[in-house]
């Protein structure tokens, strides 16, 4: 069933359509949000407020527009927010280790891809890099990125072009050999 079918139920007064929705989109809303943020809590509380405000707006949206409304959503109050709060440093996630199995060397082993491919990205011009996590990580065609960032679909092609190729020139200055734009 798609997104807007749920949002649809839900605007009909079946809950279970609100619900599925945020099982749907709540992880990758959080992790969106909190490259803004950088505090995991923070994103969470923003994210249920994006879906209240979904839910208590009860806009009308066209079909395959829900989740780049979502985000749309969820990024202005991400900006909202972040100018509004003071930053502060957090000792909690220094005391995590990996934990023992079987695949733990292979477990490091992505960790730290990610830890690397997360320090390049941040490194990257912000519009480079929310291009590029809105087109990949979080699977939106460049349409709905381009109403997202409020850009045209060209200029979200070269801002992926681009960051593609800044991407991995940091990749490679991280040691990782095999980088492909």
């Amino acid at each position: 069933m798609t997104d807007e079918a749920l949002y649809r139920r839900y605007l009909d007064g079946d809950e279970e359509g609100a619900d599925e929705l945020m099982k749907r989109h709540e992880a990758a809303l959080i992790l969106y949000i909190a490259g803004y943020l950088h505090d995991i809590h923070e994103a969470e509380d923003l994210m249920v407020e994006a879906f209240a405000y979904l839910f208590t707006k009860r806009p009308a949206i066209r079909d395959g527009g829900l989740k780049a409304y979502l985000y749309k959503t969820a990024r202005n109050m991400a900006l909202r927010h972040k100018r509004r709060r003071n930053i502060c440093f957090s000792l909690e996630g220094l005391t995590e280790e990996p934990g023992c199995g079987p695949l733990v060397e292979e477990a490091v082993q992505t960790e730290e891809q990610r830890r690397i491919l997360r320090i390049c990205m941040e490194q990257l011009n912000s519009d480079y890099r929310e291009a590029l996590y809105l087109v990949y990580f979080e699977g939106l065609r460049h349409a709905e990125a381009a109403a997202l960032m409020g850009k045209t679909e060209k200029r979200i092609a070269d801002l992926i072009y681009r960051g593609k190729n800044a991407l991995k020139k940091r990749l490679e200055k991280e040691g990782v050999a095999d980088a492909k734009p």
